[in-house]
């Protein structure tokens, strides 16, 4: 892995960001008429309904399909700009005008075949990926506007977050313990498969896009428990694993490759970058300075408090034997795989005014 404060990619990293801000103007006051959001279980508001209690007991006081004890990036966003948090879009009886969300948990940016082809198909919680959900908006799109030129003017008005894709892709192999050369092959597809679904976006009328990397897995209390390893070399500084967190670093270069490619082909549009990983990084290198007591690498729900990381696939979080910690707010890690309310709140603040997206949501040229 590379060291916490600076991946093997951070230079890499720094300079498609700096790029990518060169094209947009001086910011003005922000207005969208709505949002339209795309994702796994990081961005997930309910399409698939996860365990209950204790999922949910912050904020909404009951579960409501997060993965997390309470609001997510997208929920700040929404409540930021002052939009109202957005339903998922399999819910009945919604007026979805002013945004949707078709992120379903466990999600894929490739499609079942993919994985179907290569005997992982048994492995995938969900049958949807990037296209099914842009397909689904696709769908949806006569009830939002009337014509071709009313839904290109609508959309341009209208913040769309693509991701995070690429995490459940690589995790069905991992899991299924294929190997990291068989696992490295799916970067350019996965990369393909997002790129393709901005660009459909992109010629429906979308111009504000949020492109949103991956998190550093190899800090995740789940990777750390069942990849634990002897040798201390494979761990960084600060207790994760750098094999998974240089894979996650490669990803987002290449993520980030892609998002300038666009850029650069769609000069009338803004598309955006949002980094998870540095400000996860940052939390793990120093938790107590953003009010992590608890620590980061261990989950506040899960194996009733037991072992280093609080994981055990026989406890996980709202299975019977699992217990959570008193006060999430003092975590990173709410369930092993996911985040808290508070490190999502913290991040959600840095793609909003940066420094973790470039430009940042709260400008627009």
């Amino acid at each position: 892995m590379a060291s916490p404060s600076a991946p093997p990619s951070m230079g890499l990293s720094t300079f498609f960001l700096l790029i990518l801000s060169s094209f947009v103007c001086p910011s003005r006051s922000l207005h969208y008429d709505a949002i339209f959001s795309f994702g796994d279980s990081l961005s997930d508001t309910g399409n698939v309904r996860v365990a209950g209690l204790p999922y949910g007991m912050t904020f909404f006081r009951r579960p409501t399909g997060r993965c997390s004890n309470g609001r997510l990036v997208i929920d700040f966003i929404a409540e930021a700009v002052g939009l109202p948090l957005l339903p998922p879009s399999t819910a009945k009886g919604k007026n979805f005008r002013r945004g949707a969300n078709f992120a379903y948990t466990a999600a894929t940016a490739l499609e079942f075949g993919f994985f179907d082809r290569r005997g992982l198909s048994g492995k995938l919680w969900v049958n949807s990926s990037l296209s099914s959900q842009v397909r689904s908006f696709e769908k949806m799109m006569p009830s939002l506007c009337s014509s071709t030129q009313v839904c290109k003017a609508y959309l341009s008005r209208s913040l769309f977050i693509v991701g995070e894709f690429g995490g459940n892709d690589y995790n069905t192999a991992i899991f299924a313990s294929r190997s990291m050369a068989e696992v490295n092959s799916y970067v350019p597809k996965v990369m393909r498969a997002i790129k393709f679904g901005v660009q459909r976006l992109i010629g429906h009328g979308a111009i504000d896009i949020v492109v949103p990397g991956m998190l550093p897995i190899g800090c995740f209390p789940l990777y750390l428990t069942l990849y634990g390893s002897s040798n201390k070399n494979d761990y960084t500084d600060i207790g994760c694993l750098r094999n998974y967190n240089d894979f996650a670093a490669h990803h987002n270069s290449f993520l980030q490759r892609v998002i300038y490619g666009l850029q650069r082909k769609y000069s009338w549009t803004r598309i955006r970058y949002a980094d998870y990983y540095s400000p996860t990084l940052r939390f793990a290198s120093n938790p107590t300075k953003y009010g992590f007591t608890g620590g980061a690498l261990k989950a506040c729900c899960g194996a009733g408090g037991s072992g280093k990381y609080n994981v055990n696939l026989g406890k996980v979080c709202a299975k019977r034997g699992s217990s959570v910690c008193k006060d999430p707010s003092t975590y990173v890690s709410w369930d092993g795989s996911h985040l808290t309310e508070t490190a999502y709140n913290l991040i959600a603040d840095g793609w909003l005014r940066g420094p973790y997206a470039k430009p940042s949501i709260m400008q627009w040229s």
